[in-house]
């Protein structure tokens, strides 16, 4: 006996009734009906799904939508779910490939994506199928399947990924023949106009442009932060305390990024992050010294190095934000990195087991050590500041030849 389908993974969800409208990246994603996969990949609470939603519901173009769940990463899940979805466009489509998928011996993927193809070329319309949380799907044999639907279907079809983490799929190829519409984090971040109409309009809060343009800056435009932030604030009766405290501290700031981000990240990367939280910037090599993986040696005993965890981290999406077009600086997003320097903060065992933890000013005394190796006398003092190490920040203070007084230099406080 077949398992039902439930028909709610394939409806496109119901719209709020008041959202802002973004002409802008509407046009983007129009843009894809001359590519093959439209991808749109953000941290959470970027408003993915509610962009696709938006921009299918306000165009005429026939849509397939599969809302995706770690359940799918099943093949013949998968594939029963990829038809019925199709059959919201043309309800006799695969039926005789439905026997296929779901039989006790079904053929290899492949094969079965291959009548599929052959079916789909029927279809004279353009149509689009989403893909709703990608990120979920963890199956090898699925990716493979997906990358070999994407190298065979008709001109007419389109596939809309939305995605948290970037996907294992042939993204340079498509990109050099044009083949692929991208919508990242930092295209998904509301503009001031935008903020402002989601915090006037949406959540009925009459702030001021410059209340407006402070909680734009501290969420970075980020959507589900100005959510949270402006459900925090109703109710309040100072609005200018607010402003002043709101930061990533907030209670239900603090909950979404601990239940979305935080509680499912491995113990490995979960340390990373809290040992890399206290600085301001990060780069491969600093990371390596705050871990102490000496650049000379194998890296046999370790799993990572400092670059290759914050690649990974931005392929991810993990509220971390490139500083340049080289992928060697990178800085956390302002309210995830409040949160992570809170959980440091609560917990002296943060960094795991014991023969791994480290004490915040151990941090920073490295954190010192490398930038002066690197003749960054600014950054260097004020880690030396912040781990109290006042011999050290004396004498770099004090400079070589001439004192950091004279050289017309900014003292800034670091995280700790």
């Amino acid at each position: 006996m077949y398992a039902p389908i439930l028909s709610t993974k394939l409806t496109i969800p119901v719209q709020r009734s008041h959202v802002v409208d973004r002409p802008r990246l509407y046009v983007r994603l129009g843009e894809g009906m001359h590519a093959k996969l439209i991808l749109v990949s953000a941290p959470a609470g970027s408003g993915k799904t509610l962009l696709v939603n938006q921009w299918v519901k306000s165009s005429s173009i026939d849509t397939a939508w599969l809302s995706l769940e770690e359940a799918d990463n099943d093949p013949s899940r998968f594939l029963t779910y990829l038809c019925a979805s199709l059959q919201t466009i043309v309800p006799q489509l695969a039926e005789g490939i439905m026997g296929f998928v779901q039989s006790s011996e079904p053929p290899p993927l492949e094969t079965i994506i291959t009548y599929l193809l052959n079916e789909v070329s029927e279809i004279t319309n353009h149509f689009v199928l989403v893909l709703d949380d990608y990120h979920l799907m963890a199956s090898e044999v699925i990716n493979q399947a997906l990358v070999y639907l994407l190298r065979h279907m008709p001109p007419h079809m389109h596939i809309v990924m939305t995605t948290r983490q970037q996907p294992k799929l042939p993204l340079a190829r498509l990109r050099a023949k044009g083949e692929l519409i991208e919508i990242r984090g930092s295209d998904l971040r509301f503009t001031s106009a935008e903020s402002s109409e989601f915090l006037d309009r949406v959540m009925g809060l009459k702030l001021s442009e410059e209340h407006v343009a402070l909680l734009e800056k501290r969420t970075e435009g980020w959507v589900a932060g100005l959510q949270l932030a402006a459900l925090s604030m109703q109710g309040y009766s100072d609005p200018n305390h607010f402003m002043e405290t709101f930061s990533g501290r907030d209670p239900f700031v603090l909950d979404y990024l601990m239940e979305e981000i935080l509680q499912g990240l491995t113990e490995q990367v979960q340390n990373f992050l809290l040992k890399t939280c206290m600085l301001d910037r990060l780069c491969g090599s600093l990371c390596d010294a705050i871990f102490d993986i000496d650049e000379t040696k194998e890296h046999e005993s370790v799993d990572f190095t400092g670059q290759d965890m914050l690649e990974w981290l931005e392929q991810a999406n993990l509220f971390i934000v490139p500083l340049d077009n080289e992928r060697r600086w990178y800085r956390y997003h302002h309210l995830f990195a409040d949160l992570l320097r809170t959980r440091v903060h609560q917990n002296s065992n943060y960094a795991g087991s014991a023969e791994t933890d480290l004490s915040v000013t151990e941090i920073h005394k490295r954190a010192s050590i490398w930038y002066e190796k690197h003749q960054m006398e600014l950054e260097a003092f004020n880690h030396a500041v912040a781990a109290a190490d006042t011999h050290r920040a004396s004498n770099l203070l004090e400079g070589k030849g001439m004192p950091l007084l004279f050289r017309g230099v900014l003292f800034l406080p670091c995280n700790g």
